[in-house]
């Protein structure tokens, strides 16, 4: 199979290159130019067969460059115990008869990325030797607070590799912090970026399109790619929990096979429910797509109105996973519906970098409205959905969560039914504990590591191992740059 550039569809490489490479040249993000179709009978196979198994099997449809051999022994050097604290590795939590809970945030770093971020690192290091490409790689990353963990601890000692990620000062929680400045590993470096995500986001997005420091960087003998979910090696592991998902329904009798079930998603950069959407795509029963935002709600704003407008306050939440006005990955749903127009794409792109907004054509926005639905939720409805999702149903959720919970019970009582639907639970309640604790009543005057053990004791649950053995670990990241300098950082980095 091949990859094209959604702003250049002439361009066509091999799965090994777009994960090496991460984003194309022009700009653009590399997308399959197909899906492969997943048919009943493949559905009914993938059924029985436990997460390690499922997650070779879709992989090899869109990497026909690996063997299958090589991806099952990644999938299980990825997601085996004890990388995994649950043997389900997304194990599904009914939470009463129309809503079951997919989590996701049993990996090393608690959160989502940890599922796509524990792949990544072997997928992109066989690519390398695929490609023949004789320098080492340094990974680049703006993270919203999960992403940059995640990608820390996976591509942590990994050979042939560096990663450096950027961080928003003032815009993650204080364990997300506390995770990434005290990661350990001899190739890993951190950065605070003064502003918000989308600060950190466009200074790594213009760090990849300067061709003097790539060629600078290649005399050295490295190269830069991304372990954002630009990267197709990092959306790809993705699609694979939402079919182990509705396999998992069909196992326990939840639903009947080729009955469909929509997913309700927290929803910041799009990647997350955009891979929901590559698996609706392939033939999964999936109905509708329902993208959750918090007050940065650009993407509730887009699927209500064709008008994608970034020219708006940036709100700091207690959901700031979410905090984004600028989401990448909707640029790979702006093709696909648009039959591959990439000069259409490039001209919204255009648009967005000059203008701040662009506005789809009548024909996307019909297609879009077919498939999602979306709704946003404020702090103070994040904050009562925790505590009513745990009073009534004992069941502890995050704030991300929250805002998936919330949006979904809106849309309901708006269409006066209840359907079946998966939420998409994004990290565990104890990454966000000041947050999570105040919904409960709790006392919040400590710090973040106090206040993990207050909501243990709070909502009798157990933290998770993780984020528990941060107390006592050594600070090693303090620096903090305007984004102007973020150039300066990664040479610095390299030399």
């Amino acid at each position: 199979m091949r990859y094209q550039s959604t702003r250049d569809k002439a361009i066509g490489i091999s799965s090994a290159e777009a994960i090496a490479q991460g984003l194309s040249r022009d700009g653009g993000l590399f997308v399959p130019e197909y899906f492969p179709a997943l048919s009943p009978d493949a559905l009914t196979k993938l059924v029985g067969m436990p997460y390690v198994e499922r997650a070779a099997y879709i992989m090899k449809m869109y990497l026909d460059d690996y063997t299958v051999e090589e991806l099952r022994s990644f999938a299980q050097a990825a997601y085996g115990m004890p990388v995994y604290d649950d043997p389900a590795v997304a194990p599904m939590r009914k939470v009463d008869d129309d809503t079951y809970c997919l989590e996701l945030w049993h990996g090393p770093t608690s959160a989502f990325k940890d599922m796509a971020l524990q792949m990544l690192p072997h997928l992109l290091t066989a690519a390398l030797s695929k490609t023949g490409d004789e320098k080492d790689v340094c990974i680049l990353v703006a993270t919203s607070g999960d992403t940059g963990k995640a990608a820390l601890e996976g591509f942590k000692d990994v050979p042939r590799t560096k990663i450096m990620v950027f961080y928003p000062e003032d815009g993650v929680s204080d364990v997300q912090k506390l995770q990434m400045t005290t990661q350990e590993g001899e190739n890993v470096g951190v950065c605070a970026v003064y502003g918000n995500f989308d600060d950190a986001q466009t200074g790594v997005k213009k760090i990849f399109s300067d061709e003097a420091m790539r060629k600078e960087l290649a005399e050295k003998g490295v190269f830069l790619s991304s372990a954002n979910s630009i990267n197709w090696g990092r959306l790809l592991p993705q699609i694979v929990y939402y079919v182990s998902a509705y396999c998992d329904l069909v196992a326990t009798g939840a639903i009947s096979q080729g009955e469909e079930i929509d997913f309700c998603v927290p929803t910041g950069n799009f990647g997350n429910i955009l891979a929901g959407y590559y698996a609706k795509k392939m033939g999964l029963p999936i109905g509708r797509l329902i993208c959750a935002s918090n007050t940065n709600d650009v993407l509730t704003q887009f699927i209500e109105t064709g008008v994608y407008d970034r020219n708006r306050p940036f709100n700091t939440t207690i959901s700031p996973s979410m905090d984004i006005l600028i989401s990448s990955n909707l640029e790979r749903l702006l093709y696909d519906v648009s039959g591959g127009d990439d000069e259409l794409i490039a001209s919204y792109m255009r648009e967005l970098s000059e203008k701040g907004e662009y506005k789809v054509s009548d024909a996307v926005f019909k297609e879009i409205q077919s498939v999602f639905r979306c709704g946003s939720c404020s702090d103070d409805k994040t904050m009562k959905t925790i505590r009513a999702v745990y009073d009534t149903y004992g069941y502890l959720i995050d704030t991300h969560t929250a805002v998936a919970f919330s949006v979904l019970e809106e849309l309901r009582e708006k269409d006066g039914q209840r359907w079946k639907t998966v939420v998409v639970s994004t990290a565990s309640p104890y990454k966000f504990c000041d947050s999570v604790l105040d919904a409960l009543g709790g006392d919040t005057n400590a710090d973040g590591l106090d206040l993990i053990d207050r909501l243990e004791e709070k909502s009798g649950t157990k933290a998770p191992l993780p984020l528990k053995s941060l107390r006592g670990k050594t600070v090693r990241f303090k620096q903090a740059v305007q984004k102007e300098n973020m150039p300066d950082v990664v040479t610095q980095f390299l030399s």
